[in-house]
């Protein structure tokens, strides 16, 4: 669901308050598994599409755990009002970059947004690229590392679930369509639409483990 053209969802359950289903965009699991891709030492990454749901959702996230988030925007505007989003004591650890140069000695980039070769050649050798960018960016670089999309296996034994996961080995789907299963097997009655609430990204990631989702 589009941040610009519905909201995210909200879009729908404004003007259907009386929608007997749950609308719900998955997008708080996508960062949970990005996330939880990201080593526990890890104390610098650099962001790009890093005001977009998922960027803002995930730039919260890290400076709340004293990570440094090198975030790639020209918008100081919408940089600031993410920045006020997180306790005074963690702002310090959200610094507004404007070009990839920023980046030069950071190993570890979280790529929203497509980036050419010569982007890419902005990295230090020995670079992991995380990314919830689609299409994902080219492998370009071979003393570099690359993730896929974000994506969880189904549960052992599932069968009978109708699928379009073309881009997908079977029986794995995107992290936001999992979530949406979560959603519904846990019972949850709100709408996940909007903005990626911070606070439930370890919840939706606990939730999808405790049904049998694994990471790919």
């Amino acid at each position: 669901m589009n941040e610009a053209s519905n909201g995210g969802g909200k879009l729908f359950v404004m003007e259907h308050p009386d929608l007997k289903v749950r609308v719900v965009h998955g997008n708080t699991l996508t960062a949970a598994v990005i996330l939880n891709e990201i080593p526990q030492d890890v104390k610098e990454v650099f962001l790009t599409a890093s005001t977009s749901k998922l960027g803002r959702a995930i730039a919260i996230y890290l400076a709340r755990r004293k990570v440094r988030v090198l975030m790639l925007t020209q918008s100081t505007e919408r940089f600031i009002s993410i920045k006020n989003e997180i306790p005074l004591a963690n702002q310090n650890h959200l610094i507004q970059v404007t070009n990839y140069q920023a980046a030069k000695q950071c190993k570890t980039w979280i790529i929203g947004k497509w980036i050419t070769p010569s982007e890419q050649n902005w990295a230090p050798p020995g670079t992991h690229f995380h990314q919830f960018v689609v299409p994902p960016i080219s492998e370009f670089r071979r003393d570099c590392k690359y993730s896929k999309l974000a994506a969880m296996k189904l549960p052992d034994g599932v069968q009978g679930l109708g699928i379009c996961e073309y881009t997908l080995e079977r029986g794995v789907v995107h992290a936001c369509h999992a979530g949406g299963i979560v959603h519904l097997l846990e019972g949850w009655e709100h709408n996940e639409v909007g903005e990626i609430d911070v606070d439930h990204i370890d919840l939706a990631w606990e939730a999808a483990l405790k049904h049998g989702f694994k990471p790919v």
